[in-house]
């Protein structure tokens, strides 16, 4: 892509650490003057982007432009770019002054100059009459605020933020970024933001680049994100959502929770399996009057601050979440009306698990470098490669890892309102899909059977 509408052109990056992925072909393109934030999880290889970018790691593959020009092999010190860091790396031994100021003294810049240019960054970040002050008598938004000003006096075409709030207090943390959007509207320069704060990343943005497991999930503005994420890893990570197992009957007809409901949504074909997000503020919530669209009963009241969170439980044993201004005892029957317009329909990523294996004789096959038990199968020899097939929920997960075939490790937890969707890692690396209505924790060791008639074999 060559567009002088991008001042930040990152293409086909990959980087690896020993045998683990960080970054997997992740591209981006971002525009002069942009506020974009890249927004996921620990480990989704969103500092590591930062960090090739700002010029402190080099990527394995792949191409970096800033305003046109290839800066990939540029070193730090040399490219237009400055970056602020978390824990904001300000000399302990100098004062706000000289701090903001030493880039501008590195460079030789006359002393007259370097005067006018801090009294201005100062300015710009609330911190006039503070220049003197040393910086460890600072509160933690007040040395955020000097950070951020010895950037900026730099002029850089692109400012980088490695989650600069991170350190501080929920209040401090809300009133600065009512600041950063200000300063960024004052200096009309390129803002990249990473954090993993999803209202961060909402109250903040232009544009939202969802990152999970060292791939791009989603890039789209903050209501595009929040209103039509394009996976159930989208949709569970930008605020709280509803997820549940759907069937597309038609044009504008889904069916969940063992009933159909009109929807907006269209081009999914017939019959086909879906995911269904539905924010819980858009679910409607009345005393029981069979006047609702489905019944259920509530089980947890929560006040929220500004609403009241509560759990239904249907007739047929899904749970829904629902946000409202009102609060409905627990035990209270309840009825429940979803507008199409808030059905929110997903392809799904995947229907079963597909692994590569070979077999190693007729009732024995390779799959995630470990041997598991199979149904004898007739004309297909040892050695032989073929594609093994296993529903989500025919994996059983053991908590003696030694009871299972092979181990893995919990990675990500998704509810779907009857049962947990798990993603598990595998000790080779892969990934596996398991349902279950066991309870398991993020990191969880777990052992993994599959009973040898679960496995559907066929040749590769």
């Amino acid at each position: 892509m060559n567009n002088s509408n991008f001042i930040i052109e990152l293409s086909n990056i990959s980087k690896s650490f020993g045998d683990k992925t960080v970054l997997d072909d992740v591209s981006l393109y971002v525009k002069k003057g942009e506020f974009v934030t890249i927004l996921g999880p620990s480990g989704c290889g969103k500092t590591t982007l930062l960090r090739i970018l700002a010029g402190f790691g080099t990527a394995d593959e792949g191409e970096i432009k800033i305003g046109g020009l290839d800066i990939t092999n540029v070193p730090p010190h040399e490219r237009p770019i400055n970056t602020v860091f978390q824990r904001y790396a300000l000399f302990p031994h100098l004062n706000v002054y000289d701090n903001i100021a030493f880039g501008l003294k590195l460079k030789k810049v006359k002393a007259d100059e370097i005067e006018t240019r801090v009294r201005r960054a100062l300015k710009m970040v609330g911190m006039t009459d503070y220049e003197w002050r040393d910086v460890n008598s600072l509160s933690g938004g007040q040395q955020q605020r000097v950070a951020i000003a010895r950037a900026i006096i730099n002029r850089p075409q692109v400012l980088l933020l490695d989650e600069p709030l991170a350190a501080l207090d929920l209040k401090m943390r809300k009133d600065m970024q009512m600041e950063l959007k200000d300063m960024h509207k004052t200096l009309g320069i390129t803002f990249v933001y990473v954090t993993h704060d999803q209202e961060e990343a909402l109250t903040l943005s232009d544009t939202i680049v969802v990152m999970s497991e060292g791939k791009v999930q989603q890039i789209g503005t903050p209501i595009d994100i929040y209103n039509e994420p394009v996976n159930s890893f989208v949709a569970d990570f930008i605020g709280e959502s509803n997820i549940l197992n759907g069937t597309m009957i038609k044009d504008k007809l889904v069916k969940f929770m063992g009933q159909e409901f009109e929807c907006v949504d269209a081009g999914f074909g017939e019959n086909a399996p879906v995911d269904v997000v539905i924010r819980p503020e858009d679910v409607y919530i009345m005393a029981h009057t069979d006047s609702g669209m489905f019944d259920g009963v509530v089980q947890s009241c929560i006040f929220k601050g500004v609403h009241y969170e509560m759990i239904v439980t249907t007739p047929n044993g899904y749970e829904i979440m629902i946000q409202d201004y009102n609060a409905f005892e627990v035990g209270q029957h309840v009825s429940l009306i979803i507008k199409p317009s808030d059905i929110h329909v997903m392809k799904k990523e995947r229907i079963c698990n597909t692994l590569e294996g070979k077999m190693t004789d007729a009732t024995h096959v390779e799959i995630m470098g470990s041997e598991f038990v199979c149904v004898e199968q007739p004309g297909i020899v040892g050695g032989e490669c073929v594609t093994v097939e296993v529903d989500f929920n025919k994996i059983e997960l053991m908590d003696n890892k030694e009871d299972g075939v092979m181990m893995g490790d919990v990675r990500f937890i998704l509810y779907k309102g009857d049962h947990y969707h798990l993603t598990i890692r595998t000790e080779s690396g892969d990934n596996l899909y398991v349902d279950t209505h066991d309870v398991w924790d993020d990191r969880d060791i777990v052992g993994i059977k599959i009973q040898p008639e679960d496995l559907r074999i066929k040749r590769a």
